[in-house]
């Protein structure tokens, strides 16, 4: 059976049941492909045992480029490519580049930054949302089961677990 391809959703009304019924469905040894809110959840990062996001050390690395850049564009405008000497200064004088360097480190953090999010969840121009249950944007939270990656427990094993933690309803879909 391939990845991604076949899941067993289970819709939950309210936001506590989807909280408890995250703990009850890891303990029984399912293992949670994705869980759709509607709104943050507070607690939900915890309770699916989701690492700390390595964001922050993309925008560490896009701002460095940044710096780089704009420190190494400065100097060699100013030193070799068009040189100047303004107020008798200095042709490379560095506090006259701490504003460029500083718009630069900062554009260049916040564009790394969101590239980085869009390709890293699948938002993508190219990418193709996958859309579980339409009700995920109103008012119902789905808990998603890859069917794969637990073929050792079977389907109706799965249903029974999700039904007993609290789902609502429980269905299957499947992505081309």
């Amino acid at each position: 059976m391939e990845r991604d391809k076949n899941f067993v959703l289970g819709v939950y009304d309210d936001e506590d049941v989807l909280l408890d019924a995250v703990s009850k469905v890891r303990e029984s040894g399912v293992k949670i492909h994705e869980v759709y809110s509607p709104f943050p959840v507070h607690g939900l990062d915890e309770a699916l045992g989701y690492k700390r996001s390595r964001l922050p050390i993309a925008a560490f690395l896009f701002g460095l480029l940044g710096t780089s850049l704009a420190l190494t564009m400065q100097f060699y405008m100013m030193r070799f490519d068009w040189p100047m000497i303004i107020g008798g200064k200095d042709y490379a004088a560095f506090p006259d580049f701490i504003p460029v360097t500083f718009e630069l480190t900062v554009l260049l953090a916040a564009f790394g930054m969101v590239g980085v999010f869009m390709v890293s969840s699948n938002l993508k121009p190219w990418g193709q949302p996958r859309i579980f249950d339409l009700r995920i944007t109103d008012d119902k939270h789905v808990m998603a089961i890859d069917l794969a990656a637990n073929a050792s427990l079977g389907e109706d094993k799965i249903a029974e677990v999700l039904k007993n933690s609290g789902a609502t309803e429980v269905n299957k879909k499947s992505f081309e």
